[in-house]
């Protein structure tokens, strides 16, 4: 990966640097629009000690729930953790450790976190244990908690199309948390459907995903993969008019 380009070969490229450790942002929903074959090869690379920022940690067998299988993880931070049993097998015995956070909430704080904000108020989870020992403030007469923003070391995507920039657009399911996650890690690697008739390859796009804004932290990098199913890292430019709509063609 050299310049503005961002393509790489293989997934080992793709994921090189990731230690044990480190916390990594997942996109998808559910089951649907989610990086399967990044997940796998995190799995392939045996990192431990992992905190994963996720709507959910999968099922048992498929998606992120292929990480507890060989005790990888060892935080999740997610909103929903129902249909695996495995998950519930290690937080019950202590071996997992678990932050619930409303789903509104968890977007929000990716969406910050990429954004270079902090914190921010938010009245869901007010009066509830979701709130206890969080700074509350009053707004319009009602009361809000403050959370704060979260980034990660990686972020592992899933869309629709890239370019070799790593401007990524993303269609159905997966417009869901991947977005948002794309924008939180110091390293977003994006995992594309393969290029099919009226995939454009050139260098012109939509959305520059990794664009830190004023107050962010810097040294944001992207990367892609490309051997059918491409692992891309999020590029900074951001095309407009006539070359943005051939890509979103």
């Amino acid at each position: 990966m050299a310049g503005f380009d961002k393509v790489v070969k293989t997934y080992d490229e793709a994921l090189a640097g990731l230690r044990d450790g480190m916390t990594v942002i997942a996109g998808g929903f559910g089951l649907c629009g989610i990086p399967e074959g990044l997940i796998a090869q995190i799995r392939r690379m045996g990192v431990r000690d992992l905190t994963v920022v996720s709507n959910n940690c999968g099922v048992d067998g498929f998606g992120l729930g292929i990480l507890l299988e060989d005790r990888q993880v060892r935080k999740m931070i997610s909103s929903y953790v129902g249909e695996n049993k495995l998950f519930e097998q290690q937080f019950l015995s202590g071996e997992l450790e678990v932050e619930l956070t409303p789903q509104g909430t968890l977007a929000e704080k990716m969406r910050a976190g990429g954004a270079g904000i902090p914190a921010f108020f938010t009245a869901t989870g007010y009066g509830t244990p979701v709130g206890e020992g969080k700074e509350v403030r009053e707004f319009n007469g009602r009361p809000y908690i403050l959370e704060e923003a979260i980034t990660g070391d990686f972020a592992i995507v899933k869309a629709w199309k890239a370019d070799r920039y790593g401007n990524a657009i993303y269609r159905h399911t997966a417009q869901n948390f991947n977005p948002m996650a794309a924008t939180a890690g110091r390293i977003t690697v994006l995992e594309v459907e393969p290029a099919g008739k009226g995939v454009s390859r050139r260098p012109q796009a939509a959305i520059a995903l990794c664009q830190r804004q004023a107050g962010a932290k810097a040294g944001c990098l992207s990367k892609v993969v490309d051997f059918g199913w491409k692992a891309h890292a999020v590029g900074q430019r951001q095309m407009l008019g006539s070359e943005a709509a051939e890509f979103f063609a």
